[in-house]
């Protein structure tokens, strides 16, 4: 009876070390969750904080319901607010009417508002080596970011969907020397790595007709006629989103303008 008796307190005697064990796993499970709930608070502060700066910013521009005549840009009151501003987005129909802004370096942007505060969302931005204020190169290349609340670029990476390709027909980039008109070209991916995808300038048309066929060839997404228009064209934008569909990689939205396109009437008039 006695050896039954020491053998059943002998867990009894363990218990409290059991308790204490759960106890700090429950504890760090509050405190993790703490950290969580800290983590999305401070996110979504900053979010709502980057949305308000894009209202506000988006006041600089009026725009028409149709979208068919260009964003008619307050450049004074916006290079008082910022001298970077170089030109201006949009695209009817989506979200993007940004302001673009050139820096001397493109790390510049990424983390800077465009009021000049630090921003998680920074600022739609052009490539420090494009003469400004764009569309003077053969390639423009455009960056936004990919954001979470979708803001931004969010909806051109989702362009790598045709539908939603195809539902995109008028890019406006505006500069205080003119309006473009311009439609998506073809949508391709690349490696966050390739110094290729930043050619700005090329020796003439040609080379500059074969690199973008060499890109053409990885497109995701794309225009029916896109290999006829390339044969023609004469200048891109290019605008350039972040994707993680295989680890850290690059969207790349290639534009070209309506007048540089066979067949509308723009290219009609500029050929006449």
């Amino acid at each position: 009876m006695a050896k039954r008796a020491r053998h059943a307190e002998g867990p009894r005697g363990r218990k409290p070390h059991r308790n204490l064990l759960s106890n700090i796993l429950v504890a760090a499970g509050v405190v993790l969750l703490c950290l969580a709930g800290g983590i999305y608070v401070h996110n979504e502060e900053n979010y709502r904080q980057i949305d308000e700066t894009n209202e506000r910013v988006a006041e600089y521009a009026k725009l028409t319901d149709e979208g068919e005549v260009p964003p008619d840009v307050a450049w004074e009151a916006l290079k008082a607010m910022n001298p970077d501003a170089v030109g201006w987005l949009q695209i009817p129909g989506t979200i993007v009417n940004y302001p673009v802004f050139q820096a001397s370096d493109n790390d510049v942007y990424l983390n800077r508002a465009p009021d000049g505060s630090s921003s998680i969302g920074g600022s739609v931005f052009m490539d420090c080596e494009n003469t400004k204020p764009g569309m003077a190169d053969a390639q423009t290349i455009v960056y936004g970011h990919h954001m979470r609340n979708g803001s931004q670029f969010k909806q051109i990476a989702d362009m790598d969907k045709q539908e939603l390709f195809d539902g995109v027909n008028l890019i406006w980039y505006v500069t205080e020397q003119g309006a473009y008109d311009l439609v998506p070209l073809f949508l391709y991916y690349t490696n966050a790595d390739d110094a290729d995808a930043r050619q700005l300038t090329f020796e003439d048309a040609t080379a500059f007709h074969t690199y973008l066929r060499g890109y053409f060839e990885r497109a995701v997404t794309k225009r029916d006629d896109a290999e006829a228009v390339i044969a023609q064209v004469e200048h891109v934008l290019t605008l350039s989103t972040c994707n993680y569909y295989d680890g850290y990689g690059r969207t790349l939205l290639v534009c070209v303008p309506r007048n540089e396109v066979p067949g509308t009437p723009q290219y009609e008039a500029r050929k006449a």
